[in-house]
């Protein structure tokens, strides 16, 4: 990584009577940073000289001392970084730009806060040196915006949560003091500016949350340490109920940073859905060696309730089903199927599988036939015995777990995660944090997980009326922002708003058929599931074929067109071919491609296309080849609820 003294363009002290501002301006000077420190730090942002963040305070609370009161500065550092990170799993890109301008403000009493900008947005953490144990009785943050803002907000009942919830379309103000959401939100100011609020490097400390206040502003809000807990009354094998707290947020090390709090400020939808700043703001890989770590594609059973047909055994929980599984998997080049709730002995015996099912000889014809499997766990019985349990899974050529339920976001769970995370690197093995709070950048530190829930997902409709197509390119622009979201996309019965039902033993999805094949390459799951029945993919063939061609990993990411809760046109590149997919909400919509990004040559696109009775009957598709080259332009049409995607092969590619 390289490092140089900024120019007085780029950062700049002022002194304000008794006041001291430090200003710290983007890599392409469009956005603005002012820190303030007098009798407290305050800090605020500028798009274009837009105010998009008025003044906010900031401070830490350690061992009952506040920092940030009466600050007294004791050393400023100014460097500039343009650098690439190489993905040791290439998620939205393989090559990964970090250019941003770093202020690091060094304070009297062992702290000091670290600020960087970037062309997309800012970030700040806070970092001490005590050199021992301290306690963390509170961070305060209060985010200030601009009259009239607008928020998409997650609203939470709990801070026990999944992380699964519907963002509340409001004025920011008309929030109550009262309610609280979790993280990404979203809040929308004059011209269009978004600021997306998140957390990266979350290590050894709760996730924040954030307050209402009934005005324009947001609270900063984290459960606290965990003292004593005992099972739910319902659920009591995956739940919990906290019976003691203490009254601090984090015990930890006293050297050390703390996790960022992260801003993508921007005015282009386009750049709020292609921003990497978690990834990147996030510790690198702690592992030595990652050639063992395969993402893929996924053939799931609890979505589609094991609907099998057409077959001449009983369709279940039981080594038959799952040899029919494997055999799907490995017609479609998928890499993995996953054996859901229900395999093992009971929920709490994840050691031994039901009396149906062979494990063993499940791996084994799997692996005859290129097919890898993956276990769902709970996290309370596996936490119980983890390494007893991960080493049986290893003995038997088990390639990961989805791990489910855990539904905290205090310091002791973020800490499990963590644990988990590596004692499965030690094993060779995948994770999918399924029941989780959203990726926070573990993700890079341990690349063997693959993708994190924390969204309300093709599962839910099984039960509700939720998963609209407007929620479906909502996600894009908030949750996804956080890293790769386990959506598990895929149904092939697709329904227009007036037929769609919801039924838990055959579900269906809302919208259309292409609306759910471009899921596939606008959304980013490093595990990306095949959530029907492999009965109804080997009937919807052509559906099938071209899900099996789509990567799980890029090397390039652009977004062409997009609008929050709207639209979205994603452009992917794998090695030479390129993928594009397009989503809308209930509105019917054209859009045009300027195919101007792809290098010079002739090109054949299969295109997979709304039907035109796609608003009827969201079945209806059509799939055309075209020609094309770097000077064509398209126009494409989505039927409400819609989707379009294509795969862009160089002519001279099989």
């Amino acid at each position: 990584m390289r490092f140089q003294l900024i120019g007085f363009l780029l950062i700049l002290t002022v002194k304000i009577t008794s006041a001291q501002q430090y200003i710290v301006l983007s890599p392409d000077e469009k956005l603005k940073l002012s820190v303030t420190i007098s009798k407290d730090i305050k800090w605020e942002a500028s798009l274009r000289g837009q105010a998009v963040v008025l003044q906010s305070p900031v401070s830490l609370t350690i061992n009952g001392i506040e920092l940030g009161r009466d600050p007294v500065v004791t050393r400023i550092q100014k460097h500039q970084v343009n650098t690439a990170i190489n993905a040791e799993i290439a998620r939205k890109s393989k090559i990964v730009a970090d250019n941003y301008n770093e202020l690091i403000i060094e304070f009297k009493n062992k702290y000091a806060l670290i600020f960087r900008v970037y062309n997309d947005g800012l970030a700040y953490r806070f970092r001490t040196s005590y050199g021992k144990e301290m306690v963390v009785n509170m961070e305060s943050l209060k985010v200030n915006f601009p009259d009239s803002t607008r928020t998409l907000f997650p609203e939470e009942e709990s801070m026990l949560s999944d992380n699964e919830r519907p963002y509340l379309e409001n004025a920011l103000s008309a929030f109550s003091a009262t309610q609280f959401c979790s993280l990404p939100m979203l809040a929308t100011i004059k011209n269009n500016v978004r600021i997306l609020i998140t957390d990266a490097d979350l290590l050894d400390y709760p996730n924040m949350f954030l307050s209402a206040t009934g005005s324009n502003s947001l609270n900063s809000k984290f459960p606290s340490v965990v003292l004593e807990t005992v099972p739910a009354e319902r659920n009591g094998d995956r739940m919990e109920r906290i019976t003691k707290e203490a009254d601090y947020i984090a015990k930890t090390t006293g050297n050390r940073a703390l996790p960022w709090r992260v801003f993508t400020i921007t005015d282009d939808d386009r750049k709020l859905a292609e921003s990497d700043m978690v990834y990147k703001l996030s510790t690198p890989s702690v592992l030595k060696e990652t050639s063992w770590i395969k993402p893929g594609k996924v053939s799931w059973d609890w979505w589609n309730f094991n609907n099998i047909y057409g077959v001449d055994f009983q369709a279940g929980i039981n080594s038959e089903t799952y040899k029919y599984y494997i055999d799907f998997a490995s017609t479609y080049g998928l890499d993995y199927i996953l054996l859901d709730e229900g395999w093992s002995a009971s929920t709490t015996n994840l050691i031994e599988s039901g009396p149906a099912i062979d494990i063993p000889g499940l791996v084994e014809y799997g692996r005859s036939k290129n097919v890898g499997i993956i276990l769902w766990t709970l996290w309370k019985p596996l936490d119980r015995d983890m390494d007893k349990i991960l080493d049986r899974y290893s003995s038997w050529g088990i390639k990961g777990i989805k791990v489910d339920f855990m539904q905290r976001s205090d310091q002791w769970m973020v800490n499990y995660y963590e644990r988990l995370a590596k004692a499965c690197a030690d094993r060779k093995l995948l994770v999918d944090f399924h029941g989780a709070y959203k990726p926070a950048g573990l993700h890079r530190k341990y690349p063997n997980i693959m993708s994190h829930e924390g969204v309300k997902g093709l599962e839910q409709d099984k039960w509700t009326h939720s998963i609209t197509p407007e929620h479906d390119v909502t996600i894009p622009f908030i949750r996804m922002v956080a890293g790769p979201m386990d959506y598990t996309p895929g149904a092939m019965n697709n329904a227009s708003r007036n037929s769609f039902r919801d039924v838990f033993e055959t579900p269906m999805s809302m919208g259309t058929r292409c609306h759910q094949l471009a899921m596939y390459v606008v959304y980013e799951s490093q595990l990306q599931m095949l959530a029907d029945s492999p009965t109804k993919y080997y009937k919807e063939k052509e559906s099938a074929e071209f899900i099996s061609q789509i990567p799980v990993t890029w090397d390039e990411t652009h977004v062409l067109a997009a609008k929050v809760s709207d639209y979205i046109l994603t452009a992917r590149r794998k090695e030479d071919t390129w993928f594009i997919g397009a989503l809308t909400d209930w509105d019917s919509r054209e859009l045009t491609i300027d195919w101007s990004f792809l290098p010079a040559g002739n090109y054949t696109a299969e295109i997979m296309q709304d039907g035109v009775n796609a608003a009827r009957n969201g079945n209806d598709y059509k799939k055309v080849i075209l020609d094309i080259t770097r000077d064509s332009k398209l126009n494409i049409r989505m039927a409400p609820g819609g989707g379009w995607a294509a795969v862009i092969r160089r002519n001279n590619q099989k």
